[in-house]
């Protein structure tokens, strides 16, 4: 069992709960698959026999996803879909959706009480001294999010990735001033794309541009840390789905890109991509050598920020508001009200890696010209153009 102890998982079957208390879960217990309603572990089935499951899916011949929220039994599969055992209208269990809490000043107060349980909860070694173990650090962009987990460990350094010049590497430097901690620069290259997708893309199982953007960053900062001593890596991973982080969810119902007719609603949505985003930032990072860690995405803080009205989510231009007024105190107001891009435009990789696919003839006329570049560097690096 990956995440949680089997009796955890038995008690969750039992009441039906599905936040027991938990980061997330993934396995076999009485010989039934597990994973938890938010997909937050990955859980790999073998399409050729489905009685074979794996945590990493190299280890399988035709590996598939099991959809979050399943308890079935080992021999209880069947294909629904091209990536995912189990159709998620069969789920055992559902992600809750609570009215919103009335007051506002209430609401602000658990979500405070959650993330700030759950970030201190990081560097807890389980002694009963409660002493702080040594083995974390964080990956931290300076946004509210990393932010808010780096102040849970206030003694881990802190490390960020990007291209020179980027927009994620200044604004680390600058919150990490503000918060006077320990920064740690990894200067991305066009070696570290040329050499590291093809890897990616190996662990992964995923050629499109976006996710590799994305876990690039990631895995040469675990990789860093990984090198310097560290076991664990603590992310603010789950803050912009929880919390009203996207543009897409600000602007509903007008945005094209959600079908919901209010924030909560779009909000709602946005949680659904949650088990894909983590099925590839865990495979990613462990293939670094670190366990992730991400607070954010506690039972305790999931529940909390279920119940917040639309206007604790987004409030005009302003976005994640509950988060933000949570943190207050916490971190310093210029980091506490930053904006933050996404990391792939952040550090500047989504970007290079573009053009390293035209400097190699993959010309943006071309249809999927960056993913036709991805499959170029797969085969050894000689490009098919027609």
């Amino acid at each position: 069992m990956d995440g949680t102890d089997p009796g955890t998982v038995r008690d969750a079957i039992e009441t039906r709960d599905p936040l027991p208390g938990t980061a997330g879960f993934a396995g076999v217990v009485d010989g039934q698959f597990v994973r938890d309603v938010l997909g937050r572990r990955p859980l790999f089935v073998d399409a050729d026999d489905p009685g074979e499951w794996a945590f990493e899916r190299r280890t399988l011949g035709d590996p598939k996803s099991v959809s979050p929220g399943t308890v079935r039994a080992l021999d209880g599969f069947e294909e629904s879909s091209g990536s995912e055992y189990s159709a998620p209208e069969d789920c055992f269990w559902a992600l809750p959706s609570p009215d919103p809490v009335s007051d506002a000043d209430d609401a602000v107060a658990a979500v405070r009480a959650a993330v700030l349980d759950r970030t201190r909860a990081i560097g807890a070694s389980g002694e009963s001294d409660g002493s702080q173990s040594d083995d974390v650090a964080v990956a931290f962009s300076g946004g509210i999010d990393s932010a808010v987990v780096a102040a849970g460990v206030p003694d881990a350094p802190c490390y960020v990735a990007g291209f020179e010049g980027c927009h994620d590497v200044a604004a680390a430097r600058n919150a990490a001033a503000a918060m006077n901690r320990d920064l740690r620069v990894v200067e991305l290259t066009h070696d570290d794309i040329r050499e590291g997708v093809p890897e990616l893309v190996d662990v992964l199982g995923r050629t499109n541009p976006m996710d590799l953007s994305i876990a690039l960053p990631l895995v040469r900062v675990a990789g860093r840390a990984a090198a310097d001593g560290f076991d664990r890596l603590a992310l603010g991973q789950g803050a912009d789905e929880l919390f009203g982080g996207y543009a897409k969810v600000s602007k509903a119902p007008e945005d094209p890109r959600v079908e919901a007719d209010t924030v909560r609603g779009a909000r709602r949505e946005l949680l659904g991509t949650i088990p894909d985003q983590a099925e590839r930032d865990v495979l990613a990072l462990r293939s670094a050598g670190v366990e992730p860690v991400t607070p954010l995405l506690h039972d305790d803080v999931v529940a909390a920020a279920l119940a917040l009205p639309g206007d604790l989510l987004v409030d005009g231009d302003r976005r994640k508001v509950a988060l933000r007024e949570a943190a207050r105190g916490v971190v310093p107001d210029s980091v506490r009200t930053a904006d933050k891009k996404a990391v792939q435009y952040g550090t500047y990789v989504s970007r290079e890696l573009d053009r390293l696919a035209r400097q190699a003839g993959f010309k943006r006329r071309m249809e999927n010209h960056v993913e036709r570049y991805v499959r170029s560097l797969v085969d050894g690096g000689e490009p098919e153009i027609d």
